[in-house]
């Protein structure tokens, strides 16, 4: 099997830098706002609302539209596929939202964890599959970074070899 590697061009680079050192700007962090449907229910069943759609997205749009005070302490926020498509009440995408408060748009890009076969317990990361286009994708509509996550069980037993070298091969 023959693979190509394409190298990055200068503008890419320089993307790729600017990119970065807004993410690390002294002062501001990310703010995760990448839960998945099933873990909204967690903060809105316990103020008594449905884990509905519109309810998730009026939950963002009252994060993504706070005062513009908020850019002075976030240089990216992380989101969910359905988020990052949503719209504020006035028909402005989340990811425009954020733009225009200097902030950068990223996205999650893992499918999860799934058991991983032969261990006990332990998982790993699905989304390799289809990755690539995803994140084409993804950049097309406006993302500036990803985020990709591999999960340890730690314990006695944990993590195995197995499970070591798995998460190294998936975050590869």
């Amino acid at each position: 099997m023959t693979s190509y590697s394409q190298f990055l061009t200068d503008a890419q680079k320089d993307e790729l830098r600017k990119i970065a050192n807004q993410i690390v700007t002294p002062g501001k962090g990310i703010l995760a706002a990448d839960e998945s449907t099933g873990s909204m229910d967690k903060k809105l069943k316990p103020i008594g609302l449905e884990n509905v759609e519109e309810n998730r997205r009026l939950y963002r749009q009252l994060l993504f539209t706070a005062g513009d005070e908020m850019s002075k302490y976030i240089s990216g926020v992380i989101m969910f596929h359905e988020t990052f498509y949503q719209k504020g009440d006035d028909g402005t995408p989340f990811v425009q939202i954020l733009q225009k408060k200097g902030i950068l748009p990223g996205i999650k890009v893992d499918k999860g964890v799934i058991p991983m076969a032969g261990t006990v317990g332990e998982g790993t990361t699905q989304g390799l599959d289809d990755l690539n286009s995803r994140c084409a994708q993804y950049k097309k509509d406006g993302a500036q970074f990803a985020k990709w996550r591999c999960v340890h069980k730690i314990g006695a037993t944990t993590p195995s070899h197995m499970a070591l070298v798995e998460i190294a091969e998936v975050l590869a």
